[in-house]
């Protein structure tokens, strides 16, 4: 028991020493969630990353190991990751190394256990993260293009008289700008987030998650083309004030609901595509064997 009090005791004292280096960093990016819609679920990743510790408590119900000196290293390794950002003025190091030094936190307090344990929900904690600025147009450029050109193809398709310029979509005489704001990048990262818990509760193989994760990006571009899509035929059928309505209002709520009921149709679909040869095989929430694996003979 002494060992493991001392462990405690460490890990408690690094954590209020990584929380008082990291307040302002965190406090910044609290600020960016509730000021940018974009980042609306930051407030949500902390919460689930704790309940990927819980879930796998199982790991460390023995105590943990030995300190590891990589720990260290790690921990040194994010400092100057931290002092890099702040001296070049790069906010996102300066958020990334938050989680480097936690990572280095779990190898210095339980070891190889302890980094096992918390390494899944550490990775999730960068979903709080806001994306760089240059990163955050690129995408953002990119996914205004494809989405002007398939709700323009959409709209001609249901028989709209629908035209793209740019990324301005003409329906008669009514003008819809996907602007910056209708990118769909906010539903992007919410999705990859959603995808990503959602992958790391499954009782599957290793491939149904990954397909899972990367099928959040036709998701988010879907849900937007709907919205724009819907938009468009209001307008077309001279419904421009229920056009207003959904475009700015109802379809940023029923988005959400959309991209999940898309999310579990694709995983309907990957159940019914490939069936696992021997259900008993498969592991348990984020990859540990469930409760009654122990209790099950052993085949002969």
């Amino acid at each position: 028991m002494q060992p493991r009090r001392q462990s405690w005791i460490v890990g408690l004292g690094l954590s209020c020493a990584i929380l008082w280096a990291f307040w302002t960093t965190i406090v910044e990016m609290g600020e960016r969630w509730s000021g940018d819609p974009q980042y609306s679920h930051g407030y949500l990743v902390p919460l689930f990353s704790l309940y990927l510790l819980w879930a796998r408590r199982a790991i460390v119900k023995d105590g943990f190991d030995a300190p590891s000196w990589w720990g260290v290293g790690i921990l040194l390794a994010g400092l100057g990751i931290r002092f890099g950002g702040v001296y070049f003025f790069y906010g996102f190091f300066d958020a990334i190394s938050l989680l480097v030094c936690l990572a280095g936190l779990a190898l210095v307090v339980g070891g190889r256990r302890a980094f096992h344990w918390s390494w899944p929900a550490i990775l999730f904690l960068g979903f709080m993260v806001p994306l760089p600025y240059r990163l955050q147009n690129a995408l953002g450029g990119v996914l205004q293009r494809i989405a002007t050109k398939l709700s323009t193809y959409a709209l001609q398709t249901l028989g709209a008289p629908a035209v793209s310029e740019g990324n301005i979509i003409l329906i008669n005489d009514v003008r819809i700008g996907v602007v910056e704001a209708c990118n769909g990048l906010g539903m992007l990262v919410t999705f990859f987030a959603i995808s990503t818990a959602i992958a790391m509760l499954l009782k599957s193989g290793w491939w149904r998650r990954v397909v899972l994760i990367i099928g959040a990006i036709p998701v988010a571009i879907m849900a937007n083309v709907v919205r724009i899509t819907v938009t468009g035929l209001l307008y077309a059928a001279s419904q421009n004030e229920a056009a207003q309505v959904v475009f700015h209002d109802v379809a940023g709520w029923l988005m959400m609901p959309l991209a999940v009921l898309f999310i579990f149709l694709e995983l309907y679909v990957l159940d019914r595509l490939i069936v696992d040869r021997d259900p008993s095989n498969q592991r348990g929430p984020v990859g540990f064997l469930p409760a009654n694996a122990a209790a099950q003979p052993a085949a002969h």
